[in-house]
């Protein structure tokens, strides 16, 4: 297997690779591995703060923990922020911890294993113009190490609303898990594969039914005939852009009789275009290359346990 990333990714959280030499079946492994295997870090779990409480810098207002949404609400919405996840940092899973694997499910909880984060915030006062306060991901604070501060384009995820008179305040904790065990640990979304092609233009002068719909590729292109050359085209994202483009001249627009199959897609056998996008815990490429090491140890402990079962 040979994998590549295609020109022009990784684009934000976005990844594009070419793997090549491969079955189906192997690339589905790793997608697999993508969503359920790859460790990152989440919040699991949430301890709110319950009652009243008195402003005394403001005229000794009373603040109540009453919310527009459930607390349970708030611990999903809190579990599917993106916690920056730190490979090299040596985070241990809980259940795997030196300090805390023999302890009480409740008891589990070190700087070893887990990154505490807490909030406390309130509505606007009664004299306020603000009608609400919108509680965001920017609003946690890290009580560990600043590595797991929320990054800079989470922070404006919404996580409630707070009126006059109400507060929100409460301790989470982020531990690292598998996607395979809860949504929340899925490093990543909409991991795709596709078998790739490569475009033939065989009928250049019935192509300009499709050539005169002044479309485009994704990166600004016109679709014409110069995106061949001796009449095949075979980058990655300029084949997915006239595959795209093809669906204006096939069956059910009125066009395909007199496009006729001008350009046809001639599948690469052993070669697929494989497509992910993380939620910003980790970056692509880290996705990528610790899922291959998640296969690559899966299959080591494999080899390992049949040489003993036939020795």
């Amino acid at each position: 297997m040979k994998a590549s990333v295609v020109d022009g990714y990784p684009k934000g959280n976005k990844m594009k690779i070419l793997i090549e030499d491969a079955e189906a079946s192997h690339v589905n492994a790793l997608r697999r591995a993508i969503m359920a295997d790859v460790p990152k870090m989440a919040i699991s779990k949430v301890m709110f703060t319950l009652g009243v409480n008195e402003d005394n810098n403001n005229r000794g207002e009373v603040y109540e923990s009453v919310n527009a949404l459930p607390d349970e609400v708030i611990a999903h919405r809190l579990a599917m922020i993106p916690i920056p996840t730190q490979p090299d940092e040596g985070m241990a899973f809980p259940e795997e911890c030196e300090d805390c694997h023999d302890l009480a499910e409740d008891d589990k909880g070190c700087p070893r294993c887990q990154v505490l984060y807490s909030l406390n915030v309130r509505g606007p006062s009664a004299d306020s113009d603000e009608p609400y306060r919108v509680v965001r991901a920017g609003d946690l604070t890290n009580v560990s190490d600043p590595v797991f501060d929320i990054s800079e384009e989470m922070q404006s995820i919404p996580i409630t609303y707070l009126a006059q008179g109400q507060f929100l305040e409460f301790i989470a904790f982020a531990t690292l898990g598998r996607g395979r065990d809860h949504a929340k640990w899925s490093a990543a979304s909409a991991v795709t594969f596709q078998p790739r092609y490569e475009a033939e233009l065989k009928k250049p002068k019935k192509a300009s039914v499709l050539f005169d719909l002044g479309l485009t590729t994704s990166d600004g292109r016109a679709i014409d005939a110069k995106l061949f050359t001796s009449k095949k085209c075979s980058d990655v994202s300029t084949v997915l852009d006239l595959e795209k483009a093809l669906h204006q001249v096939g069956h059910g627009t009125g066009r395909d009789a007199d496009f006729d199959e001008a350009i046809v897609l001639n599948k690469i056998d052993g070669s697929y275009v494989f497509s992910f996008e993380t939620d910003g815990s980790l970056a692509p490429e880290a996705v990528f290359n610790m899922a291959i090491g998640e296969l690559k140890s899966r299959f080591s402990d494999l080899g390992e346990d049949l040489d003993r079962a036939i020795a």
